[in-house]
């Protein structure tokens, strides 16, 4: 993936970022037979979009906060969705939903509902540690640092957004 990461171009005419979405899945979830990531795929794709929609809420009401607005994406866009920025925001924060997912699966099985506990697992997402510029802080904080270091690169005083050491 890293080799291919340095070979990603404008627009991924390559389609790159496809065949590395691929082996990743392959390699995070390849205890679980034939699975796909697919919004309406089988479990547990189910906790990967309950564990997403949270982390989206968390980066929406830190893009909020710092004088942003969650419509407005960089890379994402679609007149539907009132939250593309929300989206290009947290790209960067989803493998720390996908790892918990992946314990989830661990401790309980490959073919997860989601339940009340699960749920409550989950919800634990804007709590899970995160090391960004150097320090470790919960992931709301972290989305915080992110979006406000977003605000200073369009206000024209940083010139880089601050993302999570992964």
């Amino acid at each position: 993936m890293l080799a291919w990461a340095n070979d990603v171009r404008s627009g991924d005419p390559d389609n790159l970022e496809a065949r590395a979405a691929v082996y990743y899945w392959k390699s995070l979830f390849g205890h679980i037979p034939g699975f796909i990531r697919d919004r309406e795929g089988t479990a547990p794709n189910n906790l990967l979009n309950y564990g997403y929609a949270i982390l989206r809420a968390v980066v929406a009401r830190s893009l909020v906060a710092s004088r942003l607005l969650p419509t407005f994406g960089i890379h994402h866009h679609n007149r539907y969705n009132a939250y593309c920025l929300a989206d290009d925001i947290m790209e960067p924060y989803r493998p720390y939903v996908d790892h918990l997912v992946y314990d989830i699966t661990e401790q309980y099985g490959v073919d997860v509902e989601l339940s009340k506990d699960i749920k409550a697992e989950l919800l634990s997402i804007p709590t899970l540690d995160v090391v960004i510029g150097d320090k470790r802080s919960p992931l709301m904080v972290a989305a915080s640092q992110t979006t406000a270091s977003l605000y200073k690169c369009y206000n024209g005083e940083l010139r880089k957004i601050a993302y999570p050491e992964i």
